[in-house]
Order: structure tokens, then sequence, then C-alpha cells
């Protein structure tokens, strides 16, 4: 049986641990507590006393391969970037959620409207806690929910947001605090390494996957270092102040909209000095895994791509239409989704070739894990 102990040994040692938080929230779940989190986001135990060797907090690591093949059956995954059921660009009908939106506002627009209907009783979103900076949490008003909307470069992982050095968009680990709140009807919003974590301990029926409904998995080219060093080193490739910014964003390249209009258009391979190291060894760019994907790669300013994955996707998309959601008019561009799509397989395939390719090299070469 392998335990945390081989999960130290070939997901943290190599440099791969995403910082997902799935190990740390399964043990905390079943009220075992050997593990948590450092301030930097990494799991290490906690108390080894308690750890009872079970295995499951590696069969459910993103990263481990036990349960690939389940996890893929159950989710009907082909290649070569998943279960696809339907393409779309959208955005919110509400102006206000636009307003603050990083592209057409839907995943804060799909949330109001799944806890306004009575779908939801929350969401593990992340809300903002100063300029450009965020912290996951479980939203349980509408108001809440209201607050995650917008793109913040900098967005935290895990609950102690201390550290500078590993960021993320949200983490499972708010799990803890759904189950105290006894929710049952939770909305989860993640990265596609989340999203899988969270599947796999679907696939093993273990708790609280059951209190997940919906999975909304955002598109990802990374997770990036965002300390002091990083952001002027940035500003002063790139000519602007971060004083000057109102606006973050990433499609095809990553975008700063600046306070008097203009804007700074940044390759993404420019910001590899700011990758974080297991990003490099991802395959998975546009959350395979997910009920519906979203990010604003190939949709206009303003609108957001979306990838509906599974029957149940397909229909909480279908319901949010017209009342909350509205679709690009087809007259203006009638392959405009098909394009989209496309444009979406192409990023898949170029980050799961990446990764191939670099892992390649893991043993040939020693490997300098920062810390």
């Amino acid at each position: 049986m392998e335990t945390f102990f081989n999960l130290v040994q070939e997901v943290q040692k190599p440099g791969l641990c995403h910082r997902c938080g799935g190990c740390v929230t399964f043990c905390t779940a079943v009220n075992y507590g050997a593990l948590e989190l450092d301030d930097d986001g990494k799991p290490h135990y906690k108390d080894m006393e308690k750890c009872i060797e079970c295995g499951l907090c590696y069969s459910i690591c993103p990263e481990i391969d036990e349960l690939e093949e389940e996890t893929k059956r159950k989710a009907a995954w082909s290649a070569p970037c998943g279960r696809v059921i339907e393409a779309s660009v959208a955005r919110a009908k509400n102006p206000e959620i636009r307003s603050k939106a990083t592209d057409g506002g839907v995943v804060t627009a799909l949330l109001l409207h799944l806890f306004d209907t009575g779908r939801i009783d929350g969401a593990i979103v992340t809300k903002p806690t100063g300029p450009f900076q965020r912290r996951p949490c479980l939203a349980v008003t509408r108001s809440e929910i209201s607050e995650a909307a917008g793109f913040y470069f900098d967005t935290s992982h895990g609950m102690k947001n201390m550290s500078e050095k590993y960021v993320t968009y949200s983490s499972i680990e708010e799990f803890a605090p759904m189950m105290k709140k006894g929710l049952r009807r939770v909305a989860l919003v993640g990265t596609p390494c989340q999203i899988k974590a969270y599947r796999r301990m679907e696939v093993l029926g273990i708790v609280p996957s059951d209190a997940i409904k919906y999975c909304l998995g955002l598109f990802c080219a990374g997770n990036f270092v965002f300390g002091d060093e990083q952001k002027q080193k940035l500003a002063l490739d790139h000519q602007f102040n971060w004083e000057d910014v109102k606006k973050l964003n990433i499609k095809e390249t990553f975008m700063v909209h600046l306070k008097n209009g203009d804007m700074r258009t940044i390759p993404i391979a420019d910001l590899d000095f700011m990758k974080r190291y297991a990003c490099n060894y991802c395959s998975d760019y546009s959350a395979e895994f997910a009920d519906i994907s979203f990010g604003g790669i190939g949709a206009e300013e303003g609108w957001t791509t979306l990838v509906t994955r599974t029957p149940l996707g397909r229909a909480i998309y279908a319901d949010a239409m017209d009342t909350s959601l509205e679709e690009y008019p087809p007259d203006q561009h009638p392959n405009f989704a098909t394009d989209a799509l496309s444009t979406v397989r192409e990023w898949s395939v170029k980050k799961r070739e990446t990764a191939d390719r670099n892992r390649l090299g893991l043993g040939k070469v020693s490997v300098n894990v920062k810390r």
C-alpha cells in the first residue's frame, strides 16, 4: 500500500506537487488530521502518528496514475482535450457582472443563477484580499459570490494566505468549512489539477465528494510566483507601473489593462520565469474533467469561451441561457464557437506536448525543488 510517504518521494521531491490540497482535504475530511498545508501550500505531516496508512491520499493525487483509467471512464474522456458536448461563446446578461469580470462574467453569472434557483447552497471560489490579490473561500451568500468576480493574477493557495511563493485560483481545502456548515450542494470553481483531484475522490466515493454538485473548470496556462521581485521585473520589462493597472487577463497573451485605456500585451512565454515549477509538467490546459470549462481564449474581449463536457453541465448552461447568459450573436460570426474550440484544442495539445517533453527529462538531471 502506497502512502503519503510515497507521495513525498514521487511527487514532492521531483517538484511535481501542484498544491491542489486534495490529500490534506481528504485526511481532514475523515477526521484523522495526519496532514496539513504549510505556509507555502505544500502538504506535510501534521501528526505522523495519526496516519493510518490507508493510501487514499496517494490514490487521489492528480500526479499519480493509479486511478487514471477509472477517472477517464467516469468522465467519458476522449482525446485530444477531454469530452466535448458543445462549445459556446457567451457573456453575462447583467452589465454590472460584466463590469467586474475578466472576460464575459459567465462563471459568476452561472453561479448566481444556480444560487438564485436553489440548486446550490454555496460555491468554492476566491475573493479579493487586496490589489490583485485573492484567497480561496466558501461563498454562501449572493453577495459573496458576486465579490468573487474578476481575474487577479496573484491568487494565493490554501486557507492561510501567508506566502507569495505559490499561487493558484482556489483550493479544495475549502471542503473543510463546507462540511462544518453541513452544506450538501456546492459548486467547485477550480483549476484542472483541482478538478482532477476532486474527480479522483468521486471515483472512490469518499467524503466529501458527494457534496460537490457542479465542477466549473478554468482554462489554465499555469500558476505563477508573484512576489515583489517578479512584479518589479514584469513591470520593468514591459514598461508599466502597477499603480496604473486596472485589470489583468490571460487569453492567447497576458494582457495588462491600464487605467488610461492603454494595454500591454505580453507573450505567455515571457511569464515562464514566474511559472510554478510543477506547472511545467501539467498536461491539462482546459480542465478536461469539469462539467463546464471556461476561459477567455478564442473569444473577443468581453466574452467567454465555454466547453460543456457533461450532460449536467449542458443542462445548467441551457437553464441559465436567456435569463442570466447570452450567446455571441451568430449573425456576426457564425463560426465563432467552432473557431474558439479549435483554439482551445490547439492550446491543449501544445500544453500536453510540452508537459510530455519536460517529463522525459525527469530523472536524467537533478531537480532543485524551490521552497
